[in-house]
């Protein structure tokens, strides 16, 4: 059996990692948590790059000897320079509500509302010999108000156009399927299968 340690604490992450893992991998593998290895402390994020917060997250398991898997994504606007960025989950200094608030304040009279979600995955080993990263992206259009009480972040403002709804207004399951993380997941269980096959 194979230990691949997810660098967080996001059940729905972890669930989410083992969901993919069974229907994609043949493998024997257990995914795993911080808090399963006893891992407690915070991780700085201080990358410029999503592949580098997510390498320096996967990072840490790895010095503990295992496989460590680890994501950062995010949104990025076109009209606002590729912003929020690897800034998205702290950008207002508040939570959900606050960036989708100060997102609309930024794109007020803006009429082009291009927007991608991105996701990089990060696979570090403990001796460095198979490293590698991966990334999906999603592209959508920021709405002018928010729609759906599902999914988080900025679920409720990202229109999604071949399902004519938001994030928010689908179920976790379909979009999983278009998702810029589900993408990142899809590529990066097809490299590790190949890697440890």
């Amino acid at each position: 059996m194979i230990k691949v340690v997810l660098a967080t604490r996001n059940k729905n992450k972890i669930n989410e990692l083992k969901t993919f893992f069974k229907e994609l991998s043949n493998l024997d593998i257990t995914v795993l948590s911080l808090n399963d290895i006893g891992y407690y402390d915070d991780i700085e994020e201080n990358g410029k790059t999503f592949e580098e917060n997510a390498i320096s997250k996967a990072s840490v398991p790895a010095k503990l000897g295992y496989i460590g898997i680890a994501d950062d994504s995010g949104l990025c606007v076109e009209a606002l320079g590729g912003a929020p960025g690897v800034f998205s989950a702290r950008w207002s200094g508040g939570d959900d509500e606050d960036n989708n608030d100060l997102l609309l304040k930024k794109l007020k009279n803006e009429p082009v509302r291009d927007a991608k979600y991105v996701c990089a995955m990060a696979c570090v080993f403990p001796d460095h010999s198979n490293d590698f990263t991966v990334r999906g992206e999603c592209f959508g259009k920021i709405l002018t108000e928010r729609q759906g009480n599902g999914g988080f972040g900025y679920d409720p403002l990202f229109y999604f156009e071949p399902f004519g709804k938001t994030f928010a207004e689908v179920d976790m399951a379909k979009k999983n399927k278009v998702s810029h993380r589900g993408a990142a997941m899809r590529s990066l269980i097809k490299k590790l299968t190949q890697v440890l096959s």
